[in-house]
């Protein structure tokens, strides 16, 4: 019997029984939030007011500005035609920025099919600012280079132009210089075209 007693006791102990009967469980609740609505972003208001343009960039018409002036200088009395020009680079004197590069190439434009001067070509310019020991950013504003210069090249006439006055409404003027006297033959100013 004392072994019947083990089995039995050693069957309970596997077996886990219980010692009072099971609780019964609860069901677990989460309680929930109500759910809030992800926020919207604003629609943006409709626009109203048409976007402005940029301003548009007038470019200035150096060809039709000094045309009319080359054309009065060619026939100016004290020109001697068969000449040969040396042509200055235009000097910028507004208070702004401007395509100064621009309008000295007008002026060789505009001078290009004249029968009056033949024309120091740019090359030829070049080389003898060079022996001058000029770079080609140095402006003959002095007479004393610019003489100086045209001997060089064999010019008799010397054009200085120079664009001045607002740079919103330039003007331009022009001179012709005889080498040999250091004499103002022509002169002509005149505003410069959109």
């Amino acid at each position: 019997m004392k072994k019947f007693l083990w089995v039995a006791l050693a069957a309970l102990v596997l077996t886990g029984c219980p010692s009072r009967p099971p609780e019964p469980t609860a069901p677990v609740t989460v309680e929930q939030q109500p759910q809030q609505p992800e926020p919207q972003p604003e629609p943006l208001p409709p626009i109203t007011e048409p976007v402005p343009q940029p301003p548009k960039i007038q470019q200035l018409d150096w060809l039709g500005s000094v045309q009319p002036m080359v054309n009065q200088m060619l026939q100016a009395d004290g020109v001697t035609a068969g000449s040969v020009l040396l042509l200055d680079s235009v000097k910028n004197n507004t208070n702004g920025s401007l395509s100064i590069g621009n309008a000295t190439s007008a002026l060789h434009q505009a001078l290009a099919s004249n029968k009056t001067f033949a024309v120091v070509p740019e090359a030829q310019l070049a080389s003898a600012r060079q022996t001058l020991g000029l770079s080609a950013e140095d402006s003959l504003g002095s007479r004393s280079k610019a003489i100086g210069l045209a001997r060089i090249v064999n010019a008799q006439y010397v054009l200085y132009s120079a664009v001045s006055g607002d740079v919103k409404s330039p003007a331009m003027e022009m001179q012709l210089m005889l080498v040999q006297t250091g004499e103002i033959v022509w002169s002509g100013n005149g505003d410069v075209k959109y």
